[in-house]
């Protein structure tokens, strides 16, 4: 793929995740929310030149801390958003304006990454750009999932096992 078609993935893909995001969505545990992210590797990888040739230390380095800022990001976007159960038993989430200022730290850093890797001469495609995305994408919906599962099993059926508990504290969870 040509490098416009890789931004315009890439911008696509954040367009759809943000667009989600702003908006309740049902948090499905079964679903396969891997998925996204594998294919945005599956695109990344089939790229060359994931590492600059002529710098490939220095290239893999910047990888590497794009990976931990991406894992770290998806890390800090889960914990942010609110989950709340309804009295179905549903788990619902919504991004917060800590959620928003994640993003906006996260888009700073990988800026600023991008600016150390020009300074030093490194040639960066879009590919390290698109696995650190799936990472963000990754681990935001691993933590998600567990967090809904975490306020399922701590809800639980009543005494009768008939429904579910409609506790206050449970019923939504701010952060």
């Amino acid at each position: 793929m040509s490098g416009l078609v890789d931004a315009l993935v890439i911008a696509a893909v954040a367009a759809l995740v943000i667009a989600r995001q702003v908006r309740a969505a049902r948090v499905d545990a079964g679903r396969r929310w891997w998925l996204l992210p594998g294919i945005l590797v599956v695109v990344a990888l089939r790229e060359p030149g994931l590492l600059d040739a002529r710098h490939h230390t220095a290239s893999a380095a910047l990888l590497a801390v794009e990976l931990l800022v991406g894992l770290a990001i998806g890390a800090g976007w889960a914990w942010t958003t609110r989950l709340w159960m309804e009295p179905d038993g549903t788990v619902w989430s919504k991004s917060t304006k800590a959620s928003a200022v994640v993003w906006l730290v996260g888009i700073a850093l990988r800026v600023g990454l991008f600016g150390l890797g020009t300074t030093l001469g490194v040639h960066q495609g879009s590919s390290a750009l698109m696995i650190a995305l799936a990472a963000t994408l990754l681990v935001r919906s691993a933590v998600l999932v567990q967090r809904a599962r975490w306020i399922q099993e701590s809800a639980g059926p009543t005494a009768y096992g008939d429904e579910v508990s409609r506790s206050p504290r449970l019923r939504k969870e701010r952060v």
